[in-house]
């Protein structure tokens, strides 16, 4: 008996675009089992689950009956953070995104921004500090994205964490997905440096299709009631 779907289910057209990476995500992991099983755990409902906890914000043991269990929606969770699988995902569908709106895959330009936000009581202090600036004592939380607002990278360290701190971890993530077609960051007020610190960008200088080591081109923020940050033209 089929259940009712719930408003966060995807639809039809939605799995199409996923499901041959999750499937041959899953092919790949049980060729490398010991014992080949490939489970009878359904993949789409797995999915289905873990959106549905990320909309309501339920805890893992509260997930509906309906669906997988929760042990299990949480190991495939897991499994997937941990293989890159959600960020292959987010990648293709950011580059199908950029397509449909007439735009190359990856940006020329991203836009950066934090935001702190209070944490919640039993948060472990090791993890939070406090934002003198905006008297707020918990987390900051910071974003890489193009100008459709599409995310690009992500970053979350404590509060009390300098803009600047968050500005070069999230430049790396854009410099690293984005590639040579990476030219502009666009930063507030917030993120300029006082102290000439540098922000490091990952840039490749191979032009042919063989993988090389990265190499690392450095360059500081400037503001004016904002700012930018332009890659290094030397190569």
């Amino acid at each position: 008996m089929e259940r009712e779907p719930y408003p966060s289910d995807l639809a039809d057209e939605q799995w199409a675009l996923i499901e041959p990476m999750i499937t041959a995500w899953k092919q790949d992991r049980v060729a490398r089992s010991a014992t080949g099983d490939p489970g009878s755990c359904d993949l789409r409902e797995v999915v289905n689950a873990i959106f549905y906890q990320n909309r309501t914000g339920c805890q893992w043991r509260y997930l509906p009956h309906d669906l997988p269990a929760w042990s299990a929606v949480f190991y495939y969770f897991t499994l997937w953070r941990q293989d890159g699988l959600d960020q292959r995902i987010q990648e293709l569908l950011r580059c199908q995104v950029r397509e449909r709106a007439r735009r190359l895959e990856d940006p020329s330009l991203v836009i950066l921004d934090t935001q702190s936000v209070r944490a919640a009581a039993g948060v472990p202090k090791t993890t939070t500090g406090l934002d003198v600036n905006k008297k707020v004592s918990g987390r900051k939380r910071g974003l890489a994205v193009d100008v459709l607002g599409l995310i690009i990278g992500v970053v979350v360290l404590a509060a009390s964490a300098h803009d600047n701190t968050a500005g070069t971890v999230l430049l790396d993530q854009a410099a690293k997905r984005c590639g040579m077609r990476l030219e502009k960051a666009l930063v507030d007020q917030a993120s300029r440096t006082k102290s000439s610190s540098m922000a490091r960008c990952w840039t490749s200088t191979s032009k042919s299709s063989a993988a090389t080591r990265p190499s690392r081109a450095k360059a500081s923020f400037r503001n004016r009631r904002g700012g930018s940050w332009s890659r290094s033209t030397a190569r």
